[in-house]
Order: structure tokens, then sequence, then C-alpha cells
């Protein structure tokens, strides 16, 4: 018995709101620490803590999705990879609250964080929704060429 899969894929307005969406976040922070009213060094700490987390972000949602079906990674990787996106986000909120700053600059910069935190968990769900999609249809592909050359009458030469 032949299995079929069925292969969703994305609209291309979902793919432009989460392109969009992941692009307006991080123009947000830069705005935000490019024009905040504060030290060098706080602005530059920040745009590093806003680095860690969106990176991490990427490196968690990774980890989630591969072990999704079944377990790949060892433990300490998961551990390492949790710690690391905590670490990043308390890092990032003691520095981001410390800061000398008024409580609407720090409010738009907890906002456009988190907004960079989410849409880079969305960002990373589409792409590895795509690339998996893209491998699913290629193997499809050619199970049926080879399924049509199977069935083919053998031709002598």
């Amino acid at each position: 018995m032949t299995q079929h899969y069925l292969i969703r894929r994305d609209t291309s307005a979902w793919n432009l709101q989460v392109w969009l969406s992941f692009s307006i976040a991080a123009l947000a922070c830069a705005i935000g620490v490019w024009s905040m009213p504060s030290e060098e060094l706080d602005r530059a700490f920040l745009a590093i803590g806003l680095f860690f987390c969106l990176f991490s972000a990427f490196t968690l949602a990774k980890m989630i999705r591969d072990n999704r079906d079944e377990r790949v990674d060892t433990t300490p990787w998961i551990m390492t990879v949790w710690i690391g996106f905590l670490v990043a986000v308390v890092l990032t909120a003691w520095g981001l609250f410390r800061m000398k700053i008024g409580t609407w600059e720090k409010s738009y910069m907890v906002v456009s964080w988190l907004f960079l935190v989410s849409a880079a968990f969305t960002l990373a769900k589409l792409v590895r929704d795509k690339q998996e999609a893209d491998i699913l249809e290629s193997s499809s592909t050619e199970k049926a060429l080879l399924f049509a050359d199977d069935q083919a009458p053998a031709v002598e030469r």
C-alpha cells in the first residue's frame, strides 16, 4: 500500500507577512537602540543583548523542531540551548531595566524586543516548513519517477 502525503505550502501573503513582521521588528529594535537617550555603552549592551536573544531564539526554535518527532539531540545540548535562551532574556531584561531612561523608552524597547523574539520563532517555522515541504515534494517526485520506470515495458536493444 502506497502512502500519500499532503504537502501544504504557505501562501505568498503569509510569507510576506512573516518577512515583513521580522523586518519591522528588527527595524524597531534598531531605531530604539539608535535613538535611545542613554550612554553609548548602555546602547551597545542592549544591542548585543538583542542579538543574543535573536540568535538564541533561532537556535531554540531549531532544537525544538529537530526533536519534534523523535529525540535526536543529547540532554546536555538541549539544556545548553534552553539555558542560553533564558540567560539571553534575563541579561537583556536586566540591562534594559537598569538603564536610566524614561518609562516610555523602556516600554518601547520591551515591546520591540518581544516582537523581535516572536517574529524570529515565526520566521524559523516558516523557513523550516518550506524546507520540509521541498524535501517531501522532491522525494515523492523521485518515487513517482522510479515507479514509472518500474512500470515501463522492457525494450530490447
